[in-house]
């Protein structure tokens, strides 16, 4: 029989939520994005002219941008305009209220620092300092007024977790804390942005070393991650109660890490110390988690779900070197796509990214460059999809994301550096958007991601720093809209 671990239950009731995070009020008014989207209209770019929607941090330094996370009608970030610090910041894009600060947290210079945000539901969770009480649990509906301490409680940072420090699962905040106190070590703790509803959910390491809950993933209707007991490592499953249900057991400085989704299989990777890596899979279960195979050198990475398997870049420490790899959740399926550049130095996919049912990704055949390449998941189907720059060099595609089956990316080409581009999936549509940084400088795009009626990615222009561009991106009949 399954072993679980389950300590007394908690007896804390939950209180009620905050209000709603509302749609932005002056967003484009005839219908709002998720009906939009399930109306299933085609989305589209609206133009090619990226905007500029605010100088937050004036001159030439940088605005500090990071921590993205799409809200209901508006863009989430930290942000520094260089008077207050590092803050919470809003965007409702090229239409709306604008970009600005929605809190002062720390007042003044002081940042306060807000990391790991994460949207549940309508509301924003995230973790901040207001320099007087120290790094909390904070919660915010998009108003100054409605950003909030949530409670005194200490979330494990993010470089001790190596991975998501805040989750979102059944409609609550999951995540890894300590009491200030430090009668207890680091538990699993669950929060519905209330006080009272902001506690321990199990105490599976009572004493102050805790139990030390990690590297959270939410898969199959189910929580996982790790934890520590004594010098054992789990990896284990949660349903969001006082009860886990050990899978795998590793020893001390053996990790556990870079868990994905594909279907009911849940793939991980384990490095016994040693730099290197193991792939493994699980179905929820002890009997069914087990090895599929040892990948020397750099770990597997840019793992994504395509038809029920899993991709991936892996192999640079064999004499095949690193190419694109599939596994279908067995080890004789678990194999190389295609040895795309012969030898040892091998292709190098990466920033491997699922868009119209094909992977994109950026490779090196050692002709042609780094360019950019498409697979349906076979060796025939893996081709060169254009070559954006003729030549050894190669444009070096990055930052590839899918978004509504379309693809965003930054690459360079002669005369332009690195510039934003856009592909509906067809060589033809593939095209340059407008110049952020005009001329052979490079604006460098990254960090695109869509919220509300637009994409969103911070670019250096080369007088403002890096800041926060737009495009508009919405269903076709919309894109008159577009101011």
């Amino acid at each position: 029989m399954m072993k679980h671990w389950r300590p007394l239950p908690l007896l804390l009731a939950l209180a009620a939520g905050c209000a709603p995070l509302m749609e932005d009020e002056a967003a484009p008014p005839l219908t709002d994005t998720a009906q939009a989207a399930r109306d299933g209209r085609e989305w589209k770019p609206c133009g090619s002219t990226p905007r500029l929607l605010r100088d937050i941090r004036p001159g030439l330094e940088d605005g500090f941008i990071h921590s993205q996370v799409h809200g209901n009608g508006a863009l989430f970030f930290s942000a520094s305009d260089g008077t207050h610090g590092s803050e919470l910041w809003r965007s409702s894009g090229t239409g709306g209220t604008g970009t600005f600060m929605v809190k002062d947290i720390a007042v003044g210079l002081d940042s306060s620092g807000p990391t790991d945000l994460t949207m549940v539901g309508d509301r924003l969770f995230f973790i901040a300092d207001d320099e007087v009480r120290g790094r909390a649990l904070w919660a915010s509906d998009g108003t100054e007024a409605g950003t909030y301490l949530v409670k005194r409680v200490l979330p494990i940072d993010a470089s001790q977790a190596d991975g998501q420090t805040l989750v979102a699962y059944k409609e609550r905040l999951y995540f890894s804390s300590v009491l200030p106190d430090g009668t207890d070590g680091y538990e699993l703790w669950t929060s519905d942005g209330t006080e009272a509803g902001t506690f321990m959910v199990a105490d599976l390491a009572p004493g102050p070393d805790g139990s030390f809950p990690r590297r959270f993933y939410v898969h199959d209707g189910s929580l996982y991650f790790v934890i520590s007991q004594g010098d054992e490592n789990w990896l284990v499953r949660s349903e969001g109660g006082p009860g886990v249900t050990p899978l795998f057991k590793v020893f001390e400085d053996t990790v556990i890490f870079r868990m994905k989704s594909v279907g009911r299989k849940l793939f991980f990777l384990v490095d016994p110390d040693e730099g290197e890596a193991d792939l493994y899979v699980t179905d929820g279960t002890a009997a069914g988690t087990r090895f599929l195979r040892f990948f020397p050198g750099e770990y597997p990475h840019d793992m994504v779900a395509l038809h029920g398997k899993l991709y991936f870049s892996a192999g640079s420490g064999t004499p095949e070197g690193e190419e694109l790899w599939v596994s279908d959740g067995t080890r004789s399926g678990t194999r190389r796509v295609k040895d795309i550049r012969a030898g040892a130095t091998g292709s190098e996919p990466a920033f491997l990214t699922v868009a119209g049912g094909r992977i994109f990704f950026a490779a090196d055949d050692g002709e042609r460059g780094r360019e950019l390449w498409v697979s349906d998941g076979t060796t025939r189907g893996t081709v060169l999809f254009r070559d954006l720059e003729p030549g050894a060099p190669g444009s070096s595609p990055s930052d590839m994301t899918a978004i509504q089956d379309w693809l965003f990316f930054g690459a360079t080409t002669e005369g332009r550096g690195s510039e934003p581009w856009v592909s509906d999936g067809t060589a033809a549509g593939t095209r340059a958007l407008d110049e952020v940084a005009p001329g052979a400088a490079s604006s460098s795009p990254r960090d695109f991601i869509r919220s509300g009626w637009d994409v969103f990615f911070t670019a250096d222009d080369g007088r403002t720093g890096r800041e926060l561009y737009a495009l508009p991106f919405r269903p076709e009949d919309h894109c008159s809209q577009a101011r």
